[in-house]
């Protein structure tokens, strides 16, 4: 169901430099209304969370979220997708590495919906080192916020305020690579109200590294 890119050795090289890889159109149009109507239905039964990550330099978290472990249980198009040999051999090939799923249920595939002003995902890495984002909403123009914002190979989530700091805009089918447990990344606040960012976190790992432990970035390349 997924446009898949046919795999090049400049896709590999940019995933390595830059900890993020851009998939434009992932999700292709006649699949995206479907995809759309099936994370919206999800929607409905996801949680809503506004915290402060006080072990993540004080990181803000205002957005409904709902974890793998319900997905798995009331949808089997999700995991469908998120199984798809072909998605998982392309990954690999990219990361230059044995990808396989995640076995920890809450963690394996997430819905993050940003959809009040001011709704962000702050500064953060993952516990698992790919995280494949699929976007079925997103802001129409970078100016209503909603961005990625990333560094590679970051020594600390402080780097998110230096001049090192990329950002990226998505559209709706969008999707990107992203080597999450050693890139500081987070997602800049919606700037104003009716704006909607939904998007399908897919987690990744490689053989030996289910435990919920960041590691050096030796081990994947």
């Amino acid at each position: 169901m997924l446009s898949l890119p046919e795999y090049t050795v400049v896709l590999r090289d940019r995933f390595a430099a830059d900890g993020y890889l851009p998939l434009p159109t992932l999700v292709p149009p006649d699949v995206l209304p479907v995809l759309g109507e099936e994370v919206r239905r999800l929607a409905g039964l996801a949680v809503r969370r506004d915290f402060v990550m006080e072990c993540m330099d004080d990181s803000p978290r205002h957005m409904t979220t709902l974890g793998g472990h319900v997905i798995a249980r009331e949808s089997g198009l999700i995991p469908r997708l998120y199984y798809d040999e072909s998605l998982l051999g392309l990954l690999g090939r990219i990361a230059g590495a044995h990808v396989v799923p995640v076995r920890d249920p809450l963690e394996r595939h997430v819905v993050n919906v940003l959809h009040r002003q001011g709704d962000t995902h702050g500064a953060h890495t993952d516990d698992y080192p790919l995280a494949l984002v699929l976007f079925t909403e997103a802001p129409a123009h970078p100016g209503d916020g909603g961005l990625l914002e990333y560094v590679a190979d970051a020594v600390g989530l402080h780097t998110l305020e230096s001049g090192a700091a990329q950002r990226a805009h998505h559209r709706p089918g969008d999707g990107y690579l992203l080597r999450s447990d050693t890139t500081a990344h987070r997602v800049t606040p919606l700037r104003r109200p009716g704006v909607r960012r939904t998007v399908l976190n897919f987690a990744y790992t490689i053989p030996g590294r289910q435990r919920a432990v960041t590691p050096s970035a030796s081990q994947l390349y």
